[in-house]
């Protein structure tokens, strides 16, 4: 039997592939970016956009991802090149950015996290939550350019998340990330009910979660909130990162496709929803404890995890250390959970082509990313940060999601991947899904993305440089398209592209 013919890993067990699916999808922003988004976008009344853009976006694009990636058996490198290879370029950038750019920062948060973890033991941050996260932590400077040191704390924290994460991954899929993920899912979702549990009880608890849940149908008469709604769902469910396929190319030959992508992306958004509850009863709480209307306390991103919620845990009346370390515990946890699926996506794609040790490949991933997110870690890092999260969310997914439909949707077929879909799944999909795929959703992400760079012109993003924002927003998706680029210039093996996997296995049970 020759190398490429080897059996190829699969999940252990359906629960472990949802479990790991679901992990990668939940991160960070579904503990601090949802909730907020709810809040200012209608509050209960964003739940109908949102509802709405799951099931014509959200879903269709997760059947897309795991069907392309069970059908193709490959990462997303291997799945386009196989529709055509003048496709595979966008199969190598996709987990290109979710690793070269993503991970780099993304690394640097999760470091904040654990750091925060350990300040909760003595409340470190004392009472004036701003300035020790900006200046007694970051030692932020007074500019994008402004590079000063790495904090020591950060330096060791940041070590510590990238050795986890090769730990995990140095391993194969079925016993590294499926075994991690099958501990790591269950403790965040108790951790995070535990959190929700003691935040009702406090006073004021549920004037936060009536500000959070408020409707406000007036709001979403706006397009805006709609067009939030579907990046939010585009976002959280870690579509046009690679991940999804990859991850699908390990699933067995008979699996439910239609089933595991509606359960992983219904309870990804249940999580974002519920975890709302334990961030407003917080907000409620720390609101009527200091006499201040919600929305002078609530803050959108980073500064609500790391300035407004440690302000809070300090005003609870008892077991604030406690509740620190819960909360940043589960941040942690979600953090890390999304991480390895990056690394995943990128080693998978390389493996696939090259045929290289893939434990050899994850240690030189891992040794060359933690370098590479100092300068995430930076006095500077904050602002660098800011700029390559807004222009990889705002412009690389969203039009990696637009080829990627149009690739499937027009030279594969939409009908063609509907087939094999329906082929291995007990839930079958019907003709509304070719239509989503070929028109309403890349349609829906390509008016999102003339919005966002209208949005761009009109007024730069963050009140930043425009220099800064085009050398560094600009040049991480140009570099990580080259390098993409590059990467799919060297020849496959002929019989790579041409092995049908599920075709062997059949004459093997013969």
């Amino acid at each position: 039997m020759t190398e490429h013919h080897k059996p190829r890993i699969t999940w252990g067990s359906q629960t472990g592939f949802i479990f790991a699916a679901i992990g990668s999808a939940i991160g960070l922003g579904n503990i601090w970016r949802f909730s907020y988004m709810a809040y200012e976008n209608g509050g209960g009344a964003f739940l109908i956009p949102y509802l709405i853009a799951l099931l014509t976006a959200g879903i269709p694009l997760m059947i897309l991802e795991f069907g392309l990636g069970h059908k193709k058996h490959g990462a997303s490198s291997l799945a386009l090149a196989k529709i055509g290879r003048g496709f595979e370029w966008l199969g190598w950038w996709m987990p290109v950015f979710a690793s070269l750019g993503i991970m780099l920062f993304y690394s640097v948060v999760i470091g904040w996290c654990v750091n925060y973890f350990f300040f909760s033991f003595n409340l470190a941050w004392g009472t004036d939550t701003q300035t020790f996260f900006t200046k007694d932590f970051l030692n932020l400077s007074g500019g994008v350019f402004q590079i000063t040191g790495i904090p020591i704390k950060l330096l060791f924290s940041l070590g510590l998340v990238w050795l986890i994460t090769w730990f995990i991954c140095f391993r194969e899929v079925n016993k590294g990330i499926e075994k991690a993920c099958l501990i790591f899912m269950p403790l965040l979702f108790v951790l995070t009910l535990i959190l929700i549990a003691w935040g009702i009880t406090l006073p004021g608890a549920m004037k936060g979660i009536a500000w959070y849940l408020k409707p406000d149908f007036s709001k979403i008469m706006n397009w805006k909130v709609w067009m939030a709604a579907y990046g939010q769902i585009f976002f959280t469910l870690t579509l046009g990162f690679g991940v999804m396929i990859a991850y699908a190319s390990y699933l067995p030959k008979r699996t439910d496709i239609v089933k595991n992508a509606i359960i992983t992306s219904l309870v990804n958004c249940l999580y974002s929803f519920l975890a709302g509850f334990a961030v407003f009863s917080v907000l409620g709480y720390m609101a009527t404890k200091s006499g201040l209307p919600i929305d002078q306390v609530v803050k959108a991103g980073p500064t609500l995890a790391f300035v407004v919620y440690p302000k809070a845990i300090s005003l609870l009346p008892f077991f604030r250390e406690a509740f620190g370390m819960i909360f940043f515990a589960a941040l942690v946890i979600a953090g890390i959970s999304s991480a390895i699926s990056l690394i995943e996506s990128f080693s998978r794609a390389i493996t696939d082509k090259f045929a290289w040790n893939r434990q050899l490949i994850v240690t030189v991933l891992c040794f060359f990313g933690f370098f590479g997110s100092l300068i995430f870690a930076s006095g500077a890092g904050l602002y660098w940060l800011d700029i390559v999260d807004h222009y990889i969310n705002q412009y690389g997914l969203i039009l990696a999601g637009i080829l990627e439909c149009l690739v499937v949707g027009w030279f594969l077929k939409a009908k063609v991947l509907r087939n094999h879909i329906n082929a291995v799944s007990d839930w079958n999909l019907n003709r509304f899904w070719d239509f989503t795929i070929r028109i309403l959703t890349p349609g829906i992400l390509l008016v999102i993305l003339i919005s966002n760079l209208i949005n761009e012109f009109q007024q730069p993003y963050g009140g930043y440089n425009v220099n800064a924002l085009i050398l560094l927003g600009g040049g991480v998706l140009l570099t990580t398209l080259l390098i993409g680029w590059g990467l799919s210039l060297p020849k496959w093996d002929k019989k790579k592209l041409e092995y049908n996997h599920f075709a062997e296995e059949d004459k093997l049970l013969v």
